[in-house]
């Protein structure tokens, strides 16, 4: 991406107002401030340094550190002893450095979304694929798009790659990307807003437009802990949607009326404007019909009340029909034609890591796709069976320091739709990754599936890759599940750069395979 036009420093003082409960302890507030970080490795001269208290680490112990380094100013918690600081540096205590962080992350870059339409995604699955899709739709219908999210981030004629692992970058960065938007002069910005970064304050400060909900199933309970907090983590974005700026879009709050909570959103934004899409319920607006699935993508009619329309996309399942209408809800919301609706969604070429295919000239097919839950797993094994002439292979594993739940997921989803399942490892961090791949194989084993045949235990996923396509005969299909797009692998504190499409493609040619 293009190098950013950097804000003008402001003064400390033009963010108190800007901060509920703030409090001056020391230094001057008329000092300058030329950039925000809550890592205390950046905050040099001039910078605003945010104590954050992390899961492992607590910001507030760097203060010596950044004071040393000359950083200008720091927002502190309330309730934390300090250490000694000289009194060159601002102390600003607030009653949470979380929200702080929000507030003054959009005060330094000038609160970009307030000149956006801004249009957020959330759901446990399809949020990527929703945001590529309605990204391609509203450029059919004329206008000029950025998008944040897991894959990528994109501005009108560039794009570049996230190489955070998370969805949703902390504050400073998702206020950076969003400047960098409206100093392109985006209409709308599209932007996939996990639970994580909703929980977590990371968009408090994102003036919201329209809401979208994909779905919700039981994940990431390692950190919500339970169903309701989850789902209670995705309602903000609809919550966001009752005191955020009118811009004149109006606003709109989009839902996928199959799912159990799709009300429960709504219950959050009482003063939007309700769509709900779907293929069951019977109150949905937008839906489709005379869906037929192919191996490379997927011909339905979207009725809604703007009309209808033939539309053909590029990507296979149902599942992805679903993402075709929450897009095409948020479009039509937006005042879209239906037409170029349709038409923008068929131009759509896919998510990269997501159902993508990788040819070296095999007689087989090979699959890499971002699934790693069990619900995930269980509908890519889904797509596939209805596609495949010959076995269905997985190569699959699951997280360390994650939801355990998602192993027994993962273990049956594969045991009930694959014919050969290959347990390996995926981001193992501190966890023993052959106890991750033993317990994934009990799980199959307790479905009736046979260790040594129906199933393989290799904890090596470059070996595990190898040997599922080594296996492989004509009219096979291996999938290789859980890691997609993504370009690293974490064992203990290392970060290790790894990509299943390169590694496939590495292990096809030392099969013979090169194209």
């Amino acid at each position: 991406m293009a190098a950013d036009s950097h804000p003008a420093p402001r003064t400390l003082a033009s963010l108190l107002p800007e901060l509920p409960g703030a409090r001056l302890l020391q230094g001057d507030p008329r000092v300058a401030i030329s950039a925000v970080h809550h890592d205390s490795r950046l905050a040099g001269p001039g910078s605003l340094f945010v104590a954050v208290k992390g899961f492992t680490v607590d910001g507030h112990r760097f203060l010596p550190d950044v004071a040393a380094a000359g950083a200008a100013a720091a927002l502190v918690e309330s309730g934390h002893d300090l250490p000694p600081l000289p009194g060159e540096i601002a102390l600003v205590e607030v009653p949470a450095t979380r929200p702080a962080l929000s507030a003054a992350s959009a005060w330094f870059y000038g609160h970009p979304s307030r000149e956006l339409v801004v249009i957020g995604i959330t759901g446990t699955d399809g949020k990527t694929t929703t945001s590529h899709l309605l990204t391609s739709a509203l450029e059919a219908a004329g206008a000029r798009v950025g998008r944040l999210g897991t894959v990528d981030t994109y501005l009108p004629g560039e794009t570049g790659h996230v190489t955070a692992r998370m969805t949703t970058p902390e504050a400073p960065e998702v206020q950076r990307l969003l400047r960098r938007m409206a100093d392109a002069r985006c209409d709308y910005a599209v932007v996939e807003s996990t639970s994580h970064g909703l929980a977590l304050h990371r968009l408090d400060h994102v003036q919201y437009d329209v809401a979208v909900f994909t779905n919700i199933t039981s994940d990431h309970l390692d950190f919500h802990q339970t169903f309701e907090a989850y789902r209670d983590a995705k309602a903000r974005l609809f919550s966001a949607l009752e005191r955020s700026a009118d811009k004149g879009a109006g606003k709109h709050a989009i839902v996928n009326a199959d799912d159990p909570s799709a009300e429960y959103m709504l219950t959050h934004a009482p003063r939007a404007h309700a769509i709900r899409f779907g293929l069951e319920a019977r109150d949905a607006d937008v839906v489709a019909r005379n869906i037929i699935l192919r191996p490379d993508g997927t011909a339905f009619r979207i009725l809604t009340p703007q009309g209808t329309a033939e539309c053909a996309i590029r990507l296979p399942a149902l599942f992805n029909v679903m993402n075709a209408l929450a897009a095409a809800a948020a479009a039509l919301a937006l005042g879209a034609d239906l037409q170029a609706v349709a038409r923008g969604l068929g131009q759509c070429p896919g998510v990269p890591g997501r159902m993508e295919r990788i040819e070296a000239g095999q007689p087989f097919d090979v699959i890499v796709d971002y699934a790693h839950t069990g619900d995930a797993v269980r509908k890519v094994l889904a797509v596939l069976r209805d596609v495949c002439q010959g076995r269905l292979i997985i190569v699959v594993g699951a997280a360390g320091e994650r939801d355990p739940g998602r192993r027994f997921g993962v273990g049956r989803a594969a045991a009930e739709g694959a014919d050969v399942a290959i347990f390996t490892s995926e981001d193992p961090r501190s966890e023993d990754p052959a106890a991750i791949v033993r317990e994934i194989g009990r799980h199959a084993e307790s479905a009736g599936r046979k260790r040594g045949t129906d199933f393989l235990e290799i904890e090596d996923r470059r070996e595990a890759i190898a040997t599922a396509l080594a296996m492989a005969r004509f009219g096979d299909i291996v999938v290789i599940a859980g890691k997609g797009h993504e370009k690293s692998m974490v064992y203990g504190d290392q970060v290790i750069p790894w990509d299943d499409r390169d590694v496939a493609r590495e292990e096809l040619a030392r099969l013979g395979y090169r194209r």
